[in-house]
């Protein structure tokens, strides 16, 4: 019975085999599109299958069947990532764990140069392992990158860590602090190029000038750095006009404006004799008013009799050169007898009036004045 089975297979798989030999001399040969994995045959398309010269019909599926053949014996191209697993540990390793604690200290970030490639490159050329090259997306600069105001969070951390750990050096009382120009929040907004809200900011200043109160002799260089995107390039304490000061020939200078109108007045001890434009008062002014008014702080310091003016006037009405011939007179005073400030501002001859000719408006007869309403 046995024998009789073994028979019966043996007999069936010399039958399949001679089929398969008589098929594989028939079929046609196969044209193999190793990139693209597209199998063709010259004589068949996907869509209809091949005919024989004997007018027997092979479906095409078994000329793909054939035709892949060469794809199996193919060599695998890719390589593993990891040459060996003591590798991958390694580096599974040395990859920074992604944990937060509240207690851990904020974590710094380190911009100076990779020299990883150039390791690797070293170790390369000394005989070692084969370097493989891994893409990955570039490291933001800085923690805050992803959020609102990137550049405004760095600098109120940075001002914030310099505070609770230079909190115990000794500062200096706010009067005795030299006086720093430091930005508005508008100016500080253009800066950097960010919107940042007026209360964030205000707490931020307030830090700024805290810090700015420590001792100069044990400032420290990286507050001293720290303080620097809030100041200003120029400051307005420091940058101060010079001092005018009376010249060889005993004179005084001194410029004041009015509306549109200019003067410039030279003052030197004399009589009281005043020269505008090279003509005396009563001929410069015809109005008495103006005439007062150009001597007005000599008067109001009953200084008429002590100096001498040679002034120069130009531009606008009477009026207006008047005023401006006071304040003029009233500074190249204050050259002489410095104490005499105060009661010149209080008379009104230092300070500068600000008030122009408003422009005529479009449908106006003049600046406010409006054409008479007609009914029709």
């Amino acid at each position: 019975m046995v024998a009789a089975q073994q028979h019966r297979q043996g007999s069936t798989q010399s039958w399949l085999r001679a089929i398969t030999e008589n098929f594989e001399s028939e079929r046609p040969k196969v044209n193999v599109d190793v990139r693209s994995y597209r199998f063709c045959s010259p004589h068949s398309s996907p869509t209809r299958p091949y005919v024989g010269y004997d007018g027997s019909t092979v479906a095409t599926m078994s000329s793909l069947r054939y035709g892949t053949r060469c794809l199996r014996a193919l060599p695998t191209s890719t390589t593993k990532q990891w040459p060996s697993l003591a590798k991958a540990a390694q580096s599974k390793n040395a990859a920074p764990r992604r944990t937060l604690a509240t207690t851990a200290p904020r974590r710094q970030l380190d911009n100076g140069p990779d020299n990883g490639l150039e390791d690797a490159l070293g170790s390369l050329e000394m005989g070692g392992d084969e370097v493989i090259t891994t893409f990955a997306r570039p490291m933001p600069v800085s923690p805050s990158y992803y959020t609102r105001l990137p550049q405004f969070n760095d600098s109120f951390v940075q001002i914030q860590d310099l505070a609770q750990k230079y909190a115990r050096l000794p500062s200096l009382h706010h009067s005795q602090v030299e006086r720093v120009a430091w930005k508005t929040k508008e100016q500080y907004r253009v800066s950097i190029g960010e919107h940042v809200k007026a209360r964030d900011y205000a707490t931020c200043i307030a830090l700024v000038k805290r810090l700015s109160q420590i001792h100069p002799d044990l400032m420290p260089e990286e507050v001293t750095e720290g303080l620097q995107p809030f100041k200003r390039d120029i400051n307005n304490y420091l940058n101060r006009p010079k001092a005018t000061v009376v010249d060889r020939f005993g004179r005084s200078h001194g410029v004041g404006r009015r509306k549109s109108s200019v003067a410039r007045a030279w003052l030197v001890e004399g009589t009281g004799e005043v020269l505008i434009n090279g003509k005396p008062i009563s001929e410069a002014f015809g109005r008495v008013h103006d005439r007062e008014s150009a001597v007005w702080g000599l008067k109001a310091t009953d200084r008429l009799d002590k100096y001498n003016v040679w002034a120069l006037v130009s531009g606008g009405g009477s009026t207006g050169q008047a005023e401006a011939l006071a304040m003029a007179v009233a500074k190249a005073l204050v050259v002489h007898e410095p104490p005499l400030k105060t009661p010149l501002r209080r008379a009104g001859c230092i300070t500068r009036d600000p008030r122009s000719v408003e422009r005529k408006k479009a449908g106006h007869v003049k600046a406010r004045k409006s054409p008479a309403w007609v009914k029709r």
